[in-house]
């Protein structure tokens, strides 16, 4: 099997970095190496926050080069704008409908772009939006939306359902692990 190639891309306080350990767990759960690096861009007041996931029967290095990323996975659209070129040629792009606004946005300094996930679409990538926010608050919490964004992303990946499960289960505090699965469910369907 060749190494898979995840790059997930968010700001900070999304859940991130969460998911992407949980990638990482749920793929070794499953019988693979994988290997994970994660860059903390001004995380804590709303920056850019990336992690690179790799996973396969042997993997050497953590980081992806441009151009070869199998998926991305977004959670926000603009920072799916930024890190496009990571993603390879035929490779899908998992995008939550979420816009943050960047500080230079909220003081009028900068415009967001508009029709981000469209102008994406027209560069010929395959692109699968997931509504995050609404189905998050459906499980129970808008907390959960880095698991709706895994279950969205799960349909893309090769790793059984039940190692997801296990591994968000052992993630998450206990009193929220049946809302998480909701969360994990939603996402996978929706």
């Amino acid at each position: 099997m060749d190494t898979v190639n995840i790059l997930i891309c968010g700001v900070g306080g999304q859940g991130v970095l969460l998911a992407g350990d949980i990638i990482a767990e749920a793929a070794i759960a499953a019988g693979f190496d994988a290997k994970k690096s994660e860059v903390h861009g001004m995380a804590q007041r709303g920056g850019s926050v990336v992690s690179h996931v790799r996973y396969g029967q042997k993997v050497n290095s953590p980081l992806i080069r441009q151009g070869t990323a199998d998926v991305i996975l977004s959670f926000e659209e603009m920072e799916t704008a930024r890190y496009l070129d990571f993603l390879k040629s035929g490779g899908t792009a998992v995008i939550n409908r979420q816009q943050v606004m960047p500080m230079t946005v909220a003081t009028g300094a900068a415009e967001y772009p508009q029709d981000i996930v469209e102008q994406i679409k027209k560069q010929g990538v395959k692109v699968v939006v997931c509504e995050g926010v609404k189905l998050a608050e459906q499980a129970g919490s808008a907390k959960t939306i880095n698991i709706v964004l895994l279950g969205a992303l799960s349909k893309h990946l090769n790793l059984p359902a039940e190692k997801w499960i296990e591994t968000i289960a052992g993630r998450v505090p206990p009193k929220t692990v049946e809302m998480n699965k909701k969360a994990f469910e939603l996402g996978s369907k929706g």
